[in-house]
């Protein structure tokens, strides 16, 4: 009984000594501004982070057949640009697809669009998501298996109308925060 006290002394302890962390973090000057090149499941045209520019962008990556964090982060984005009323159209998320291979243009069009008319849904190739994944440090993994397995980090990357990464989110979750988060994006 006595280690166990101890133990949650230490806990609290530690916890105590944590510096408070809350869902947002202002990434301004320490990642690079948004740059890809992908094809938009929504059209099926190629393109690139200049075809954002003058728009606030909100970046995610994930995948259809995600079972609980990808539609649930769709869906709490979909809440923020409800939110948002008209200033909405000036708002882009863009939802990458890090299992190309399953996630056709078709199925990633039906996908995105069942959330909100401002998600994009962008598909590249096994390199160009990497790639992007990459510059941003996020982390995913596709296993063929048997079984087929998808993981994915959760980070959700906000950047102003001139493609400055400007925030970064581990939760959307609070949908007043975020609002807020986005509406400083378009001042």
């Amino acid at each position: 009984m006595h280690r166990f006290a101890a133990l949650l002394a230490v806990l609290f302890a530690l916890a105590a000594c944590a510096p408070p962390r809350g869902p947002v973090t202002d990434i301004t000057g320490a990642m690079p501004d948004l740059e890809f090149r992908m094809v938009r499941a929504n059209d099926g045209k190629t393109i690139d982070a200049r075809d954002y520019r003058g728009r606030a962008v909100i970046l995610y990556f994930g995948y259809t057949n995600c079972p609980d964090a990808c539609p649930t982060t769709l869906s709490d984005l979909a809440t923020v640009l409800k939110r948002l009323g008209p200033k909405a159209d000036d708002v882009r998320v863009l939802f990458v697809s890090v299992d190309p291979d399953r996630d056709t243009l078709p199925v990633l069009k039906t996908y995105v669009t069942a959330f909100a008319p401002q998600i994009d849904g962008l598909r590249g190739g096994a390199d160009a998501v990497a790639r992007l994944a990459r510059r941003y440090r996020v982390t995913y993994r596709v296993d063929p298996g048997p079984p087929y397995e998808v993981m994915h980090s959760d980070s959700v990357f906000f950047f102003d109308a001139r493609g400055r990464a400007r925030t970064v989110a581990t939760s959307v979750a609070d949908a007043a925060k975020i609002t807020d988060v986005v509406k400083t994006l378009l001042d």
